[in-house]
């Protein structure tokens, strides 16, 4: 793995100037590339970001010592108390109050209110941090 992760060079060169708003055509004519390779350089570094996304989810899930589903319409107010009483269960503490539970759910999740509008994960990790993850 490189400078840029799973990414080549031109890969991470593109993204970035996609990402600035220039079109293929631009980005084709800033690097020196036809715009077909600018395109053929745009999926293929999306879809290796997509499979690290899904390995990085895959590897949270091996490692949290619980994960906890909660799905949409559970009042936001319960689940701070839901993630410690879990925690209490696997006998891990919680590295967080319900400030930080519910601002990391209304932040990581696009939590409404006053109850889940999608699906939700929460990783408990064994060093008593947490995750959030969206899947509904």
């Amino acid at each position: 793995m490189g400078k840029y992760g799973l990414l080549t060079e031109k890969q991470y060169e593109v993204l970035k100037l996609r990402a600035k708003g220039l079109t293929q055509a631009e980005v084709a004519s800033r690097l020196g590339m036809s715009r077909s390779a600018v395109a053929i350089a745009e999926k293929r570094a999306l879809r290796k970001i997509e499979l690290a996304a899904e390995t990085l989810r895959v590897y949270r899930e091996i490692m949290a010592v619980k994960v906890i589903t909660l799905d949409e319409g559970v009042r936001l107010v319960d689940v701070p108390r839901t993630v410690i009483d879990e925690a209490d269960k696997a006998g891990v503490k919680v590295k967080a109050n319900f400030d930080y539970i519910f601002g990391l759910l209304r932040f990581k999740a696009g939590a409404g209110y006053p109850r889940l509008k999608k699906k939700v994960k929460i990783y408990l990790m064994r060093d008593g941090s947490i995750d959030v993850e969206e899947t509904g």
